[in-house]
């Protein structure tokens, strides 16, 4: 450690511009975090934060785009009802649609229909919940579009109004647009392009987009209750994936950070190795006079850890600084304490590896480079 500390304060502006290299990849992976973040918040939270455990898909339905394809029945619903493993089976209508408030402002909306009173519907941290046909509860960043408690929205080439009665406790979005609850047949009724003021089909309340499911304790057996019942049955987590756009934009995003995890190894890993060569010679003399390899090693491990350490820290504490005044800027963006943590850790992990690689160029100095022999 002595030599380690000694050699970090003799080169303190290489060790410097190094040490701001990787601050500077650490901020850039804190905003990356908070943009993956925000992506599946503005995506799927209208999910996300539902109690919804696991979702009964019609059968066949492909994985992109599901909930707007799926169709299912109550005779679905009845059925998984019916398992001892299901606490709660409920009926849940999807689709987005375009709307108009009452001065004509266009509001896009992504609509779902649910039970009244049932466990899908959120409770409303302003206004009150829904109590009849015809009303809606809206994500409160709805509010940021100038939606205000008892405006009436419009639905487009339906004509279909909904009063707006209350707005929900947190940000509730599903495919980036603001999510709306409604009562299930108001939404069967907008799904099925009836006109205001006349009857749908029976065949149209009979049926809905998936079936939301609660285990009685924990997540019911959904492999065994999508056979019984002739449905595809996935956790809600998979059922992120069947959002729209929701699965290429997070592998486009874990990608980027895979890339920036590589890049940081290789830049540390590169740095070290340079470092190494540079310093032969002194490594060679302290051989000569009696030093072990592995103290050597030792020695330019810590010194890499140091570095990496106090890099990695400051990197996240600007990362931290930047990323809260992005807060409520209206980008997508989220600091989530766990990714960020999580990130932090693989690029100092993976950048003590590329220094371990560099630095094991030191068992190969030879003690006799002292002498000059290589003159």
């Amino acid at each position: 450690m002595f030599l380690a500390l000694r050699e970090l304060a003799f080169a303190r502006t290489r060790f410097g511009l190094m040490g701001a290299v990787i601050a500077l990849i650490s901020v850039l992976m804190v905003l990356l975090s908070g943009l993956s973040s925000g992506l599946v918040v503005d995506g799927v939270s209208g999910l996300l934060r539902s109690p919804i455990q696991g979702v009964a898909f019609e059968d066949g339905t492909k994985t992109d785009s599901a909930f707007t394809r799926s169709v299912v029945t109550t005779a679905d619903r009845d059925a998984w009802a019916d398992r001892d493993d299901v606490a709660d089976a409920e009926l849940l209508g999807t689709a987005i649609v375009n709307a108009k408030n009452d001065d004509g402002t266009p509001v896009d909306l992504t609509l779902f229909g649910v039970e009244r009173g049932g466990f899908v519907e959120p409770a409303t941290g302003e206004g009150r919940a829904l109590a009849g046909e015809g009303e809606v509860v809206l994500s409160v960043s709805a509010q940021d579009e100038g939606v205000q408690l008892g405006d009436v929205l419009t639905i487009d080439r339906v004509g279909t109004e909904l009063e707006v009665v209350g707005f929900t406790q947190d940000q509730r979005t599903f495919g980036h647009v603001d999510t709306g609850f409604l009562d299930l047949r108001t939404w069967q009724e907008i799904h099925s392009a009836t006109p205001p003021g006349q009857e749908a089909d029976a065949e149209a309340y009979d049926s809905a987009s998936v079936v939301a499911l609660r285990g009685v304790d924990g997540l019911p057996d959904l492999e065994a209750g999508g056979a019984a019942t002739g449905t595809d049955a996935r956790t809600i987590e998979e059922a992120f994936d069947s959002s729209p756009g929701y699965e290429a934009e997070i592998m486009t995003m874990d990608l980027i950070k895979g890339f920036l995890y590589a890049i940081s190894a290789l830049v540390v890993g590169a740095f070290f190795t340079l470092w190494t060569v540079q310093r032969t010679r002194e490594l060679a003399v302290m051989r000569a006079m009696g030093a072990s390899t592995p103290f050597l090693l030792r020695d330019g491990f810590a010194q890499a850890a140091i570095l990496l350490v106090g890099s990695i820290a400051v990197g996240l504490a600007v990362g931290l600084g930047l990323g809260s005044l992005l807060l409520g800027t209206g980008m997508p963006f989220e600091l989530e304490t766990g990714p960020i943590a999580v990130g932090g850790v693989l690029l100092l992990v993976l950048g003590l590896v590329g220094a371990l690689v560099a630095t094991a160029r030191i068992a190969r100095v030879d003690p006799v480079t002292a002498l000059g022999e290589n003159r």
